[in-house]
């Protein structure tokens, strides 16, 4: 598998990274079953794993490391994320330095390693100074439990800002971004993608199947599959819904562009994400080996020209067809009590 270069690291990662939120409760409870889907993609040449402590609520962190026990961690560049809710206490969650040190070292334990090759902040935090939040990650860096660091899902103002503020803060600075990115979901062409190549920063994005929309899980005139994705996010997966309607009408005419193409809808999905310029890798979430196998043969896949043009027409550059599948939006838009005062 080819390697790419994560933004100005140096570190050379996989086109493929595996991406381990489906191991554990939110997917596969088997742990064994779900080490043996590692085990695979590592000997497929993926080099690249990325979970985070808030999948099954640290059940993924765990799996991971018993996968990578052995001897196989040297050889893996291993990135897992900190921001979400572990469990009721008020204060376990956020980007302030008191959590993130804090979840740092449980990440640590779980993972059972001495070091994470990238840390990721997952969401922005409103109520925290990015300048806080970028100096507890420098000294994360400078003790030697994490290599580098990268943001998720942040908006194109704000990685501006922290890289204006670990300028000028003297901080070390996030050297990438994992957004959401697929064929239909492509707000990101229009300014996360171009500002994370002005500042050279890697790009590994996240849901490149559209969260199983372009895997073939959803399809018209069929009840949705269970899961529990769906029901924690039942505004991207209600096929009720209008907009949900739409991404199916996609779906069609992209399964015929892919079959015209030759390929799977799958491979389509996953090439179209890897080719673009600013993008270092893609995110796969296969929770079975089968998932795995069917998405393995992506990154030998070139996009013609003419197949391209298609999926423009399909969904236009710089479009994304769920306004909801972006991942996040500001408290001023979500709450309404920041509107209506």
């Amino acid at each position: 598998m080819q390697q790419r270069t994560l933004g100005r690291t140096g570190i050379s990662v996989s086109e493929l990274c595996l991406g381990a939120m489906m191991f554990g409760a939110w997917g596969n409870k088997d742990h064994e079953d779900s080490i043996r889907v590692i085990h695979r993609a590592l000997d497929a040449g993926i080099n690249f794993i990325d979970t985070a402590d808030v999948y099954s609520q640290g059940e993924s962190e765990q799996i991971v490391g018993k996968a990578l026990a052995g001897g196989r961690r040297d050889q893996v560049v291993l990135a897992t994320k900190v921001h979400g809710q572990m469990g009721d206490d008020p204060n376990a969650q956020g980007n302030s330095r008191r959590w993130i040190i804090r979840e740092c070292e449980a990440s640590l334990r779980r993972l059972q390693t001495d070091w994470i090759d990238l840390y990721q902040i997952h969401r922005p935090d409103p109520s925290c100074d990015i300048d806080e939040t970028l100096g507890a990650l420098t000294e994360l860096v400078r003790a030697g439990k994490i290599r580098a660091f990268g943001s998720s899902t942040f908006p194109p103002s704000q990685i501006v800002e922290a890289q204006w503020v670990a300028e000028h803060r003297g901080r070390e600075r996030f050297v990438c971004e994992q957004p959401p990115y697929s064929l239909l979901v492509r707000g990101v062409e229009t300014e996360v993608l171009p500002v994370c190549q002005k500042y050279g920063m890697g790009v590994i994005s996240w849901s490149p199947l559209a969260g199983g929309f372009l895997s073939g899980a959803y399809q018209r005139g069929e009840a949705a599959p269970a899961s529990t994705r769906a029901s924690r996010l039942p505004d991207r997966y209600d096929l009720t819904l209008p907009v949900n309607q739409r991404k199916l009408d996609a779906v069609d005419a992209l399964t015929k562009v892919a079959a015209d193409a030759g390929i799977s809808l799958i491979h389509l999905a996953i090439a179209f994400v890897i080719r673009h310029p600013a993008v270092t890798a893609a995110i796969i979430g296969p929770r079975t080996m089968e998932h795995l196998e069917s998405q393995l043969g992506a990154a030998e896949v070139t996009l013609d020209q003419a197949t391209l043009d298609r999926i423009d027409e399909i969904v236009p550059p710089g479009t994304n067809l769920n306004p909801a599948d972006a991942g996040w939006a500001p408290p001023e838009i979500t709450d309404s009590r920041l509107r209506r005062r």
